[in-house]
């Protein structure tokens, strides 16, 4: 059979590079009439990330109001204001409102009960009114920031707001007004002002208004208009997560197990204890530099002035004696250029270190038990990693500091570098990125596909399963990589990975097993396998390689196919790598021809 012809000839042909993914679906490409869709799971809450065709992290994004370009609505409460809509908009639109003051103590607000750290930001220009006052309520009060909407510029900060920002939006005299907090918020409130401090006096005036947006993190994000319910945007939760890293021109699909971030505040680093560190950029702890998502959300560390030893920031989190833990953070240099990892997990709570070179793209000597790694993102920015099996039991150290050299545990006064994204997970390696700025923890849930009511194209008595992956780790699991089934364990066909990489194949009709096999341990990176299967024979491939042949095969009747999973809510186990495509033959192809197909 020719290379072009096997797609024309499959039953069903899932692409990573030809499918979309949405709406809790991953599409295939053949059969074209739908039923060879895989429906698609991971969990509840937006903690997926991936990276996206534009080499940047793209998370799930909501905007936590309700109406949020609806002044009208009786979500927003109007004190000593009204809004008239039909305005000229900062995008060219008339959705844009006047906000009009029509008394004292004139405002616009919504009641809103989100915690951990939010942004919220609003448009604005000047009416009037050349002031407005963007201010919240929260658990210990009123806080808020003046902006100046004629000059660009900010008055009165008042305490407890993290950052702040006004940017100006196109030509037409519209800003974006934002602030950041990290508290529990009662209400979100826009004031028109006649000055800086002044809206609680007499008067009238206006300004004008479009599309408030509260959101959880340190910037303000594509605007997401919101209607009775919130608005989301970005990855969703069962949304596929068609993932572009490592400068990849085409995606794979990525399929992970359940891990949860132990790091509380994983981009707010304010939350953090200093160490040897006595400035974050400009006086700010947040909004130093464009992170790896493509927002300027990164912070910056700088060792303080007299202190050689490496500082930086860390926290205090539990660990478990004979558990293993992966550390990783995304770091870039500025005057510094090396990033030092560590956790005080080590024989007798011994604090155990590695360092990594953000120039080179190399990683140092580590301590003892350490496994480190680090991957370039692009932009200079690195994801550095520490692997390690703790040796103690109760809540330890975990340190993001910076160093002068790749084997150095001294740091060089007033240099520093940027920092974003923290994450420690139990796992002997670092899965995708998952934001938290909750103050507790978060669990992304396993990626789960799968594709019920095939018996028409997966082979009844003979067949051909075929998946080219991309393995990125082999330790730790036991990862399921593809199978048929009639939705039972008993009447199923599998490729799976053992916990050491070691694969294995098996063949069950009615619980028992016809076919078991155990073969070799597979490498990183790019692998082709393939299973033919018909009564007295089956066959598996890898790379262009017979693996085996067996003669008492007893086919099972399947109609369900499933990807990094089997049909059993008690073996969880997740492919945890990149499934670039999949093919199904009702036919069991021939071995020149299966030797073609998983050819590098």
């Amino acid at each position: 059979m020719a290379t072009e012809s096997f797609f024309s000839n499959a039953s069903l042909a899932y692409l990573a590079s030809a499918g979309a993914g949405k709406d809790g679906k991953t599409y295939s490409i053949k059969p074209t009439d739908g039923s060879g869709d895989f429906t698609f799971s991971r969990g509840s809450n937006l903690a997926a990330t991936r990276v996206g065709p534009t080499g940047l992290i793209e998370k799930g994004r909501e905007n936590l109001l309700t109406y949020s370009n609806d002044f009208s609505n009786a979500d927003w409460t109007k004190s000593s204001t009204s809004v008239t809509s039909g305005q000229s908009g900062y995008d060219g639109s008339s959705d844009a409102w006047l906000l009009e003051r029509t008394g004292a103590s004139a405002y616009l607000q919504q009641t809103n009960t989100d915690s951990g750290v939010l942004c919220y930001s609003v448009y604005l220009k000047k009416g009037t009114y050349n002031w407005a006052y963007v201010r919240v309520q929260d658990s210990a009060g009123y806080r808020g920031v003046y902006f100046d909407l004629e000059n660009a510029t900010t008055g009165l900060v008042d305490s407890g707001i993290i950052d702040y920002n006004i940017e100006a939006i196109g030509t037409n005299g519209w800003y974006r007004c934002s602030i950041v907090l990290n508290s529990t918020l009662v209400r979100a409130f826009v004031y028109p002002s006649a000055s800086n401090n002044g809206v609680f006096l007499a008067g009238t005036g206006d300004i004008y208004i479009q599309d408030a947006q509260l959101e959880i993190g340190l910037a303000a994000s594509e605007v997401i208009t919101s209607g009775a319910t919130t608005g989301k945007a970005g990855l969703l939760e069962d949304e596929p997560r068609f993932d572009y890293s490592g400068g990849a021109t085409c995606p794979s699909l990525l399929l992970e197990p359940s891990r949860t971030q132990l790091v509380e505040q994983s981009e707010y680093f304010g939350g953090w204890i200093l160490s040897r560190t006595s400035a974050f950029g400009s006086g700010s702890i947040i909004n130093d530099t464009t992170s790896p998502e493509g927002f300027v959300n990164a912070a910056y560390i700088q060792q303080a002035s007299g202190q050689v030893t490496a500082g930086g920031v860390f926290n205090a989190y539990s660990y478990t004696s004979g558990t293993t833990y992966t550390l990783s953070l995304f770091a870039k240099k500025k005057e510094g250029r090396y990033l030092r990892l560590g956790f005080s997990i080590g024989t007798g709570n011994a604090s155990v270190f590695c360092n990594f070179d953000l120039q080179g793209g190399i990683s140092g000597s580590p301590d003892t038990g350490i496994t480190p790694k680090i991957e370039d993102y692009g932009n200079g920015w690195y994801r550095c990693s520490i692997t390690k099996n703790s040796e103690v039991t109760g809540t330890k150290n975990t340190f993001l500091y910076q160093s002068n050299s790749l084997n150095s545990s001294s740091a060089t006064p007033l240099e520093g570098i940027y920092i974003y994204g923290a994450q420690l997970e139990e796992g002997s390696y670092a899965t995708s990125y998952i934001p938290n700025h909750s103050g507790g923890s978060v669990t992304r849930g396993k990626d789960s596909n799968v594709a019920s009511g095939l018996s028409s194209v997966i082979g009844q008595t003979e067949g051909t399963i075929f998946i080219e992956l991309d393995i990125e780790n082999l330790a730790g699991l036991y990862r399921r990589i593809i199978g048929v089934s009639d939705g039972t364990i008993d009447n199923s066909i599998q490729l799976t990975l053992s916990q050491n990489g070691t694969l294995e194949a098996y063949i069950s009709q009615g619980g028992t097993y016809s076919f078991t096999y155990y073969g070799p341990t597979l490498s990183t990176g790019v692998q082709k396998l393939a299973i033919t299967y018909k009564t007295n024979e089956a066959k598996i491939y890898n790379n262009g390689t017979l693996l085996t042949t067996n003669t008492s095969v007893v086919v099972p009747a399947c109609s369900n196919l499933y990807l990094g999973k089997i049909p059993t809510a008690s073996v969880s186990g997740i492919i945890g790598n990149k499934i670039k495509q999949s093919l199904l033959f009702d036919t069991a192809i021939s071995e020149a021809d299966a030797i073609t197909l998983t050819t590098l």
